[in-house]
């Protein structure tokens, strides 16, 4: 639950103990042989801040026939859990052919401890990742074109366990969400990408946490579509609060909140291209739900919740919904149903509409994306360590399989370029 299962909504992973998400992990490796992908290797020895991360190199491709036409390969990261048995041992490298969908590993970023969730920067240059433990942070990463990315080092997020991480769309400013301790923050990106010292740290103290929860759950921090305000979703408050972000100081200040119903548990806002509607995925009572957003005012008001497209016996929890650049369809990962389900999108944003659910190919797809351009859709299996790829049809919104899934140790999050 919340990406984290000890069968008990209320555990927040703190103190000692493994949270949530680290159990999940665990329960893994002991129900199914731990397997070494590609963008792992052998684990290497952990780079000071500053030090080149090589990564390892994949075996060259078969030559490609001269008279086929060669697709463009692209870039894609991967997230992962580095203390959980069987997890990675950094930020996971890899290529994929943007027609086929193909995956190839081609190295680790090590030096960065659990980074279960990436983001990059508007100009491509730096990927920050967080890094998932009790005392929080977040790290920089330099990308280079050969391959030596350099770890440009760590800041603390002033909080437990953070989850979730975006950069304002100014490239000034990366935003976090801490999960345990229920809070959101906020760091200035330096010139180079490197991280400044935290310039506001908000937890959610009201209202009261949703039931069986033993206090806020910050898991997610974004930016709206007018780059006017900044929205939190918080599971353990069962509520999505938007704040205003002062771009010269880094200060956040609070304008409005939405509640949810009790119980419900949101996870992840998705916004759809006019701005003027979000999409909501709840965790904990297995629904989406249609928000309208005012840009004006910051308010989002949501609607009544709506089928995951799951059924059975198998209890599910819905962890992400992407949505394509048109407007046209939206996708949903849902764990435990192990299904992506594909929704019309309609009224001009204001409907959705379940058109079906397909299996995903792997166990509890924690985190979705779609590629640029939005003709592939990649999903993050946590409990089978493996990605699984989808061709998306850009009349019908379809999916299909685009072929065996790679192999990656706890993936958590992947990051399409």
């Amino acid at each position: 639950m919340s990406s984290r299962s000890t069968g008990s909504a209320t555990d927040s992973g703190g103190g000692g103990g493994l949270s949530r998400r680290r159990f999940v992990g665990v329960l893994a490796a002991t129900s199914a042989v731990a397997v070494v992908p590609a963008t792992a290797g052998a684990a290497a020895p952990v780079p000071s801040p500053g030090t080149p991360a090589v990564a390892t190199p994949a075996p060259s491709p078969a030559p490609t026939p001269a008279a086929a036409p060669r697709a463009a390969t692209r870039r894609l990261f991967l997230g992962t859990y580095t203390s959980s048995p069987g997890g990675g041992t950094g930020v996971g490298l890899a290529t994929y052919d943007s027609a086929t969908g193909a995956i190839t590993g081609t190295g680790t970023v090590t030096g960065v401890a659990d980074p279960s969730y990436l983001a990059i920067h508007p100009d491509g240059r730096t990927l920050f990742a967080v890094d998932e433990q009790q005392a929080g942070q977040v790290t920089a990463i330099a990308l280079a074109d050969d391959g030596r990315h350099t770890v440009l080092g760590s800041r603390s997020t002033g909080g437990a366990g953070p989850a979730h991480l975006s950069v304002h769309p100014s490239g000034q400013w990366l935003l976090t969400a801490n999960y345990t301790s229920g809070s959101v923050a906020v760091l200035p990106i330096q010139a180079s990408g490197a991280l400044g010292e935290r310039t506001a740290l908000v937890t959610h103290s009201t209202p009261p946490p949703g039931p069986g929860q033993g206090g806020p759950h910050a898991h997610q921090i974004v930016t709206s579509p007018d780059g006017g305000h900044v929205l939190a979703v918080d599971l353990g408050n069962d509520t999505v609060y938007t704040y205003r972000l002062d771009v010269q100081t880094g200060a956040l200040t609070r304008v409005s909140y939405a509640r949810l119903r009790p119980g419900a548990g949101p996870r992840h806002l998705t916004f759809h291209p006019s701005g003027a509607f979000a999409y909501l995925a709840n965790e904990l009572d297995n629904t989406v739900v249609v928000c309208a957003y005012d840009s004006s005012t910051g308010q989002l008001t949501p609607g009544e919740p709506q089928s995951t497209g799951t059924t059975g016996n198998t209890r599910s929890f819905p962890a992400e919904l992407a949505v394509t650049d048109n407007g046209a369809f939206a996708y949903l990962a849902n764990r435990g149903h192990n299904s992506l389900a594909r929704y019309a999108i309609e009224a001009e944003g204001a409907e959705l509409r379940l058109l079906d659910t397909v299996p995903v190919g792997g166990d509890y797809p924690r985190q979705i994306a779609l590629s640029p351009g939005g003709e592939l859709l990649f999903a993050a299996n946590q409990r089978s360590n493996s990605v699984t790829v989808f061709d998306v049809d850009q009349v019908t919104g379809e999916l299909r399989s685009a072929g065996a899934p790679f192999t990656a140790p706890v993936a958590v999050c992947v990051l399409p370029l």
